[in-house]
């Protein structure tokens, strides 16, 4: 009674009891209309040769499925939101598969195919999106994409999450010139980043409604990262007159900045108040800690994930674009203008 090679089918099984399919399909559903010796020779066979039903196969696909995360590099700030999204799909029961965004060669449909085919369900992307191209193929394969705190603005038919960016880069400056700092330097991201934009925008909105004027040459885009901030800073510092305030659009160009101050002898915040974005663990490991806009980021990543989930089971989602709130979280790298 031996059903062969290859791979187990109930015709092999039916043909090789003897029975017809309809009979073996009975026995799997658990229908009483089948003699016991019959379904007790169907069971044994079933079970000799592993045969697995459909829907089981599809609920151990469900049950090892996994979202695949795209991230640009990794630093404090996209740590963070690594970890909420992590946290998210454990709660989920989901795995989350973290990798350097890459650069997808040869079709953009195959690649979509053999992502589907691995498992996944979802794709998360942080700081950069897929192109037009692969958003694209990405559909057409039926796997859902979210975007991070994107850096240009994601195309109408991607869903992304970020943060209340205007609002933080206009309390940040509020908080400056309530300390009653007039220079006050804006040191931001990539020019063309919509987060920096926007961070860029609120701190302008704040200095305009103070009647304070924003000089050309104290807004400069460089990036978020340390040595973006020391090469900025350096310049911003090497003014006359320099600055007495700078806003960075991020941490860790924030701590780059205070780098510079610090090899020109200056004292922070005595001589130099400097303001954050992001509030990672980084804005309290420094000495002074960091004044700094609180992002999420945890629950970023968290909403990210829920809403890939929810995308992939075919959910309609209320907004497209999500924006959590940010929150000033003043420390002691900032003071009173002398």
């Amino acid at each position: 009674m031996s059903i062969g090679s290859g791979r187990t089918t109930l015709a092999s099984v039916a043909a090789s009891a003897g029975v017809s399919v309809a009979t073996v399909s009975k026995v799997l559903n658990g229908r009483r209309d089948v003699a016991p010796a019959t379904r007790s020779l169907v069971e044994s066979l079933l079970r000799e040769h592993g045969y697995v039903p459909r829907s089981s196969r599809r609920e151990r696909a469900e049950a090892s499925a996994t979202v695949e995360m795209w991230v640009d590099e990794l630093c404090a700030y996209s740590t963070e939101i690594i970890k909420g999204t992590i946290e998210a799909g454990s709660e989920s029961g989901v795995a989350v598969v973290v990798t350097n965004s890459p650069t997808v060669t040869g079709s953009a449909t195959s690649w979509a195919r053999d992502l589907v085919a691995a498992g996944r369900r979802a794709m998360i992307t942080l700081t950069s999106g897929p192109t037009s191209i692969q958003l694209a193929a990405l559909s057409k394969a039926r796997l859902p994409v979210v975007v991070i705190d994107p850096l240009n603005l994601p195309e109408t038919s991607a869903t992304s999450v970020g943060s209340t960016n205007f609002a933080g880069g206009l309390a940040a400056a509020k908080h400056l010139l309530g300390l009653g700092h007039r220079r006050i330097a804006y040191l931001g991201g990539p020019a063309t980043s919509s987060t920096n934009q926007a961070r860029m925008h609120g701190y302008r909105a704040a200095m305009e409604a103070a009647g304070v004027p924003v000089l050309p040459e104290y807004v400069r885009a460089e990036g978020f990262c340390y040595p973006h901030g020391v090469k900025a800073g350096a310049a911003l510092l090497d003014l006359h007159p320099a600055p007495t305030a700078i806003f960075a659009a991020g941490d860790e160009s924030a701590l780059g900045a205070i780098q510079a101050a610090r090899a020109r002898g200056l004292r922070i915040p005595e001589d130099l108040s400097v303001v954050g974005f992001d509030d990672t663990e980084l804005a309290t490991m420094t000495s002074p800690q960091l004044t700094t806009v609180r992002q999420p980021l945890r629950e970023m990543g968290a909403v990210a994930l829920r809403t890939s989930l929810r995308l992939a089971a075919g959910e309609k989602v209320e907004y497209r674009h999500v924006e959590l709130a940010t929150e000033l979280v003043v420390r002691g790298s900032t003071l009173a203008a002398v």
